[in-house]
């Protein structure tokens, strides 16, 4: 027995799963690793998923309050940024820097909510 760690999925519950697998696909330009009908999953790096249920199946119900952020750590805040927008996103706030944190970041909501993070870490950065 292995008591190894293969990956981590972080579970996101959808009222419309159609959309919200549109929003990232398209416009985050994330491919589907495994689709098992009422959730599908989406392979981010190796080991990191995001798995998208529809809330009328899944083990939780989708909800108005999303206390959840989920926050990928780029190479390229500006990069991300420039993607986003030329697939059709818009975004308020140009990637900013925390000299405290030093960290780039922007953040924006998808389709139902739930707020994404963008970061880069800086040299000497507080985060991966």
């Amino acid at each position: 027995m292995s008591e190894k760690v293969r990956g981590v999925i972080t579970w996101l519950y959808y009222r419309d799963l159609p959309r919200a697998q549109k929003f990232y696909e398209d416009i985050m330009g994330l491919k589907v690793e495994v689709d098992q009908g009422w959730s599908v999953i989406y392979k981010i790096v190796d080991g990191a998923y995001v798995g998208l249920v529809d809330g009328a199946h899944g083990y939780h119900k989708a909800n108005n309050i999303k206390p959840v952020i989920l926050c990928l750590n780029v190479e390229d805040a500006d990069a991300w940024h420039k993607k986003l927008i030329d697939n059709g996103l818009e975004i308020e706030n140009l990637p900013k820097e925390s000299e405290r944190l030093k960290v780039k970041v922007f953040m924006f909501k998808d389709i139902e909510g739930y707020t994404i993070e963008i970061q880069e870490t800086m040299p000497n950065g507080l985060s991966i």
